[in-house]
């Protein structure tokens, strides 16, 4: 891999890992007044694929959608200013952090509501093969949403017509608190049912952010070349409680050691470890780079704290499709 690519990869994860946590320092001053769901841990998916996507591709994602929207090129003013509830925010601030658009990054809108969000992003594919486009249709969802029958009516239509569509299932094994073995049978394999519609598919370590970006090269060139969809499955976990800053171990729906485990699997600090081991990065680039993201990141937050907030006659402005919603240009 090009070193400069391996650079990036390292920085845009150190970013998400370091915006995420600044939100967990924040958030018990009560100024956020929207949920959180923090992707802290699963860094490595967001950046390994979006990696892969130019500006004019699509994204489109789910609750946990921090991550994707920064690696995408989403405003991180507009963004911050957004889980502030400002006008500034980069759905004017009534979306909050669920609800994330920022169309001068095609970062095309984040649901809450589990599958929700798949059957739109294949319609924007849809849209993109009847205009006779190039791009690259991405959306990311959790493993409880391959469980909603959206979900395989969506890989039908897809494969039906061809879309340059790729599916990415972050599989952090909880719906909230019930993990895998409660909610599927275990000869369950989502892989297998891709395939059963005539996707191809793949399956890897999603804190393994090389790993990640190599599976989505290959996948981003499928599509690209008009061979229809593609499914990709990454493995990885969450380190905070579900929704919130905190840690939830003590609910004792998983373990302390099964969190220490894949502490342990870190995607950041061991894409750290290996960047300098192999002379790509030293100790002082890194120094210099969370100094620049740590920079940024409280610039942001200046932004967002001290923009106003939405007034009561824009309450029905942005509602619908022919409405004045064109981004954020903030950054």
């Amino acid at each position: 891999m090009n070193k400069e690519i391996a650079k990036f990869l390292y920085y845009d994860m150190l970013r998400i890992r370091m915006v995420e946590e600044a939100i967990a320092e924040l958030y018990p001053e009560q100024q956020m007044r929207c949920p959180v769901h923090l992707c802290i841990g699963q860094e490595a998916i967001a950046v390994g694929v979006c990696a892969n996507l130019s500006k004019e591709d699509y994204l489109l994602s789910n609750h946990r959608s921090h991550g994707h929207y920064l690696a995408k090129g989403g405003s991180l003013k507009a963004m911050l200013a957004e889980i502030y509830g400002k006008a500034t925010g980069c759905s004017r601030g009534k979306g909050g952090s669920m609800h994330l658009v920022d169309l001068s990054a095609n970062v095309l809108g984040t649901t809450p509501i589990v599958g929700g969000i798949i059957p739109v992003a294949v319609g924007v594919a849809f849209g993109v093969a009847m205009k006779g486009e190039k791009r690259v249709t991405v959306v990311f969802f959790g493993d409880a949403a391959t469980e909603e029958g959206v979900f395989c009516e969506s890989l039908n239509f897809a494969a039906l017509k061809k879309l340059s569509v790729i599916f990415v299932c972050e599989n952090n094994f909880f719906s909230v608190y019930s993990p895998l073995s409660v909610r599927q049978p275990k000869e369950r394999d989502t892989l297998s049912l891709a395939n059963s519609y005539g996707l191809k598919s793949a399956r890897g370590d999603g804190n393994n952010v090389l790993d990640v970006y190599r599976l989505s090269e290959e996948a981003v060139y499928h599509v690209r070349q008009g061979l229809g969809p593609y499914y990709l499955e990454f493995d990885t976990y969450r380190w905070r409680e579900h929704c919130g800053p905190n840690y939830d171990n003590h609910l004792g729906y998983r373990t302390e050691l099964e969190f220490l485990e894949w502490r342990q699997r870190c995607p950041v600090e061991n894409y750290e470890k290996h960047l300098v081991q192999n002379s790509i990065l030293d100790e002082q680039q890194i120094t210099e780079m969370r100094q620049e993201i740590q920079f940024k990141i409280n610039e942001a937050i200046a932004f967002a704290k001290s923009s106003p907030f939405p007034k009561v006659n824009q309450l029905l402005s942005d509602v619908y499709a022919g409405d004045d919603l064109k981004g954020s240009s903030y950054e």
